[in-house]
């Protein structure tokens, strides 16, 4: 039997006596890296002020037959991607299952689930992220908050970056927080307005080509540091039009494989070199968005990329700062968790300065066992 799911009116109604003080939630989250399930358990609470602290979390690696079958998804028809949803949600319902009962977690409030992007077209009006479908809290016997992208794009907005407002409510210390996950994206302050969106591309090329070389990604850039910058290359995806689209944009997987995979293949460059050439670009375009005298927060897996920090730090205008393992690791699981109790509390949690959307407003959905 399929969860209720939680009537927004119904839910306006009892806001009430709904609201608390603190919550125990578990943030899910799933990149375009396809590195793995990210799973945090997370305290949120709003007194004296918003503040959200991981208590345990995880990393659930991929088995190879969803990495393979999670590559391709974008191409597949509606009828094919409607199957891989009821089986992908069924898969997360195991592996946070799985999270739970080897924590011993008790007294869950709610599981706040991104699901995974398989499409991401905003301008087309379109956004898909499988996971989330009403059945997950059946499954889990836990109220479910997700799909956080969908109303955003109905707004007119991007759907994307989420992640500003937990940047602006828990890291406001710095002057830039900058994600290196499958693609690189930032906030920023800018007159008391929340600015944020989507830069490049980062681990969903790198990835491709460490795996020609026997490597699931480029540990620590050392290929990319042993290969030579190809400067035609660097050229051509400097030139890329998405670079010159002022904010808020965004960027999908279908991008890199309709845009930035074939102006690498035309080159025929030795794995090495693309890995070099492709940081090298990666860090030039990450350096123009940065004013002197800033402090950035660095995080996701791209901050353990020690070559690209390296070229980086080569500014020495900009501090980059890269937060302990666990922050690192699973700051977006955290915020995802801080998203879902927002949702919870009908408190805005997309913001329009971000996104594009027609309003600040409370997203996602809320579904009960």
């Amino acid at each position: 039997m399929y969860a209720k799911i939680l009537d927004s009116c119904v839910f306006l109604n009892n806001f009430n006596v709904m609201q608390q003080k603190n919550y125990n939630v578990i943030g899910v989250m799933s990149g375009t890296s396809l590195d793995g399930v990210d799973l945090a358990l997370v305290q949120v609470c709003f007194e004296p002020e918003v503040s959200a602290k991981i208590i345990v979390a995880e990393t659930v690696a991929y088995p190879q037959q969803w990495v393979e079958s999670l590559k391709i998804a974008y191409t597949l028809s509606k009828q094919t991607l409607t199957k891989l949803d009821n089986e992908y949600t069924q898969y997360l319902a195991v592996v946070i299952l799985e999270f739970i009962r080897k924590n011993s977690i008790e007294n869950i409030d709610a599981v706040c689930s991104h699901g995974h992007t398989i499409l991401h077209e905003p301008d087309q009006g379109f956004t898909l992220q499988i996971g989330n479908l009403p059945i997950l809290a059946e499954l889990i016997h836990t109220r479910v908050v997700c799909d956080f992208r969908v109303q955003d794009v109905y707004l007119g907005g991007q759907g994307a970056p989420l992640v500003p407002i937990g940047d602006q409510l828990l890291f406001k210390e710095y002057d830039y927080c900058l994600n290196l996950g499958g693609f690189a994206n930032m906030s920023m302050d800018r007159e008391g307005t929340r600015i944020a969106y989507d830069i490049c591309a980062v681990n969903t090329v790198l990835n491709i080509y460490a795996c020609q070389l026997g490597k699931e990604y480029d540990e620590g850039g050392a290929f990319a540091k042993a290969g030579s910058t190809h400067t035609p290359l660097l050229e051509k995806l400097d030139a890329l039009p998405f670079y010159q689209l002022r904010a808020p944009k965004s960027l999908g997987i279908e991008w890199v494989h309709e845009t930035v995979l074939p102006i690498i293949e035309h080159f025929d460059l030795d794995p090495k070199d693309v890995l070099a050439t492709f940081t090298e670009h990666i860090a030039g375009q990450l350096k123009k968005q940065f004013k002197n005298k800033s402090r950035v927060l660095v995080t996701g897996g791209g901050a353990y990329n020690t070559y690209l920090l390296e070229l980086l730090r080569d500014d020495e205008r900009v501090e980059f700062i890269v937060p302990n393992d666990m922050l690192v690791e699973f700051k977006e699981a955290l915020i995802f968790a801080l998203l879902g109790v927002l949702k919870l509390e009908n408190k805005v949690n997309t913001l329009a300065s971000v996104t594009g959307a027609r309003k600040d407003h409370s997203a996602g959905k809320i579904y009960l066992p």
